[in-house]
């Protein structure tokens, strides 16, 4: 009778679950939701907490919690929130790559922000020993490509996938290159290129431009989230909901840039800022 009423409530925790819009309930916090960490294939129930943080004085300029397991879709959001705080009409973003998405840069861009994040490496082609697409060359004037063999991978047609909209390109000389086996298994190498990849490729050049870009957000935005780990301990958020997770983070994030303006202003000058 214990195993049937447990089968029982597990069925209907079951309808509820395939009822949520995204898949998943959480039994302790209905806010709550599966978050990757470091581990592969690993993760824990939580929130993701994100913070823009100044190059110079790491300060936390802006913060917000979401219930959403990855960074894809905040990077505009919180530029524009760290542009707005700051009181500057332009800046520049720096991000790994978990904030990588193409319409994002693009609103960044639009709004002035120039951005700094590295692509993902999705393809096998290099770990293959094939070529990817880092190795065609866009020329503009001709709105084509140059492979590796030295062809012209021409403008085929237009699609749109995932709501972009995507040219797509190939050369007719593929069938007989000698250089096929290390380009494509398939009759083609179809390259394909988003209506505004040149904001991408201008994203690249500043990168490029900047090597130590990667070291420079490490330096910057982990030092304040290791410390607010730490003060916060092993169990991170007491609260439930988000609502109330959001106003815990609020608050440790008063209490970091506190100490942070007393680290550098000192007590006494802080006080008298606060005063005028």
């Amino acid at each position: 009778e214990s195993l049937k009423a447990q089968v029982q409530k597990l069925g209907e925790i079951e309808v509820r679950m395939r009822a949520a819009p995204d898949g998943q309930i959480s039994l302790t916090d209905p806010d709550a939701r599966s978050m990757a960490t470091s581990g592969r294939g690993t993760g824990m129930v939580g929130y993701n907490v994100q913070t823009a943080v100044d190059l110079k004085n790491h300060m936390i300029v802006a913060h917000d919690v979401v219930s959403i397991g990855h960074d894809r879709t905040q990077l505009a959001r919180m530029a524009e929130m760290a542009r707005d705080a700051i009181g500057k009409k332009k800046l520049t973003a720096l991000a790994d790559r978990g904030y990588y998405k193409s319409d994002e840069i693009l609103r960044c861009e639009k709004q002035g922000i120039k951005t700094l994040v590295p692509k993902p490496l999705t393809s096998n082609s290099k770990a293959e020993g094939r070529f990817d697409k880092r190795d065609f060359v866009y020329i503009e004037a001709e709105d084509a490509y140059r492979c590796p063999a030295g062809e012209k991978a021409i403008w085929r047609f237009k699609t749109v996938e995932a709501g972009l909209t995507i040219h797509k390109y190939w050369p007719s000389a593929c069938p007989s290159c000698k250089l096929k086996p290390q380009c494509t298994q398939s009759p083609y190498r179809r390259i394909a290129r988003w209506e505004h990849e040149k904001v991408l490729e201008d994203m690249q050049r500043r990168l490029d431009k900047n090597p130590n870009t990667a070291r420079l957000r490490r330096q910057t935005v982990e030092h304040p989230f290791g410390t607010l780990k730490f003060w916060m301990g092993s169990a991170h958020f007491l609260m439930k909901t988000l609502p109330r997770v959001r106003t815990e983070m609020s608050l440790h994030v008063l209490a970091y840039n506190l100490k942070r303006a007393i680290s550098i202003l000192g007590a006494s000058s802080l006080i008298e800022a606060m005063k005028i």
